[in-house]
């Protein structure tokens, strides 16, 4: 059995050290430790797929947090499915440790136990991308019905853009940053940044 990590940044001047530093705490040698500086979007990525290449059953892979496989969360559940079951490899989710599909003590009930986490963790997240499309719909009625009116069409933000944005808004990552993952000028990026505030906060 090899224990394998994956990390993940969305952005190439993201920091991978605090995941890496995690795997190393957790006893992974480095050559066993993969990771991307990729948007999580898909699974579309290089060192994930070589990863995917190298794993068999019996090994485990380990990941700091769920986000950090990706982002769409019904394709978590379809890969996740497809290591423990179609490979037959383990996972584990350093940061939460029911996310454990090693067998206990020679049951299912390490399986039996994250696979229903991941179910409630998928829907959890489901309901707030519904959320946010609602809350986002009712912040252009609002604006619209007090007589504001909009110099440019609605814009239907993915979830992925608001993630980026509310990072940035909440400080947890730079405008620099948040600019190169959206791909966005400085005059755009402030006039979505704006939207956003007025929309959701």
């Amino acid at each position: 059995m090899i224990t394998y990590a994956y990390g993940r940044v969305s952005a190439k001047d993201q920091n991978l050290q605090r995941q890496l530093s995690a795997f190393t705490e957790f006893g992974i040698e480095k050559s066993y430790i993969f990771s991307d500086k990729k948007s999580g979007k898909d699974f579309e990525r290089k060192e994930y797929k070589r990863l995917l290449k190298k794993l068999k059953s019996g090994d485990l892979l380990v990941i700091k947090s769920i986000d950090r496989l990706g982002r769409n969360y019904e394709q978590i559940i379809s890969e996740w499915a497809f290591i423990t079951n179609t490979i037959g490899a383990d996972i584990l989710v350093l940061d939460m440790p029911l996310l454990d599909t090693r067998t206990k003590a020679e049951t299912l009930v390490g399986k039996f136990i994250s696979d229903i986490v991941l179910q409630v963790l998928s829907f959890v997240a489901e309901n707030e991308r519904e959320n946010i499309k609602q809350r986002q719909a009712e912040g252009i009625r609002a604006a619209i019905g007090k007589g504001i009116k909009f110099g440019r069409p609605t814009t239907d933000y993915s979830d992925e853009f608001l993630t980026v944005a509310c990072d940035y808004i909440e400080k947890r990552i730079t405008s620099e940053t948040a600019m190169h993952s959206l791909g966005l000028k400085k005059n755009n990026f402030y006039y979505h940044i704006y939207r956003i505030k007025e929309l959701y906060y």
